[in-house]
């Protein structure tokens, strides 16, 4: 039994390896012929991503975004200033990407998810209460981030921030994508036009809680 399960190892190596060899060529001749790839915003974005600007300048690597608070939404009382791929080229390919969240008081980002990117806040002033829940169990995992600290949210689970402090809270988020999206639950459900009939049924809530929220959030139907 020990001989032939040698035999069969000897046989099976070179054919992992080859095909690792394959696997792994197209990235590194990627590596080796081409540093970047500068996303053109006049063509579509594709599961690749972009396609690459022909002409590229320093200020392709360069994005003043972040520098100032975005525009406060008002039911939430926050604001997310991305610096995606789509307000910043240079990330394209990259597998990165930053955003800004100022949260006032009594503010909050809901619940949602980031599809294709983990996420990384790094917060810079106030206080925030932050949280995410696991796929499998539905553990929560919650802290409370004061300036200087960081917390990290897995890809796709469901996670969420708000202010919990006496203050303005800001942060700094970097991603592991250059597009990771963004869903949030409450928007969802109920800043559509999915029928209140079936979102009673997908969600427990009766018809008048599911009226009032589409009503809040905009949603019809």
């Amino acid at each position: 039994m020990g001989v032939a399960m040698a035999i069969r190892t000897v046989v099976l190596l070179p054919a992992v390896l080859t095909l690792l060899s394959f696997l792994l060529l197209p990235l590194a001749s990627l590596a080796l012929t081409q540093d970047f790839c500068v996303a053109d915003l006049t063509c579509s974005d594709t599961p690749a991503g972009y396609p690459c600007k022909s002409s590229v300048t320093a200020n392709d690597f360069y994005y003043h975004g972040l520098a100032g608070q975005g525009k406060i939404n008002p039911l939430i009382k926050a604001a997310v200033t991305p610096a995606f791929v789509g307000q910043f080229p240079g990330v394209n390919g990259l597998g990165i990407s930053a955003a800004r969240l100022d949260i006032e008081v009594g503010g909050v980002v809901p619940l949602h998810t980031h599809p294709a990117g983990s996420e990384l806040l790094f917060v810079t002033q106030g206080t925030v209460a932050a949280g995410f829940i696991s796929s499998g169990s539905n553990t929560v995992y919650t802290k409370t981030l004061y300036a200087g600290d960081v917390m990290v949210f897995p890809q796709g689970l469901l996670h969420y921030q708000y202010n919990a402090g006496t203050g303005p809270a800001v942060g700094l988020v970097a991603f592991s994508s250059s597009n990771p999206g963004l869903q949030i639950t409450d928007f969802a459900l109920f800043a559509n036009n999915l029928p209140s009939a079936v979102v009673e049924k997908v969600t427990f809530l009766d018809d008048a809680q599911v009226k009032k929220l589409k009503s809040v959030l905009g949603g019809s139907g």
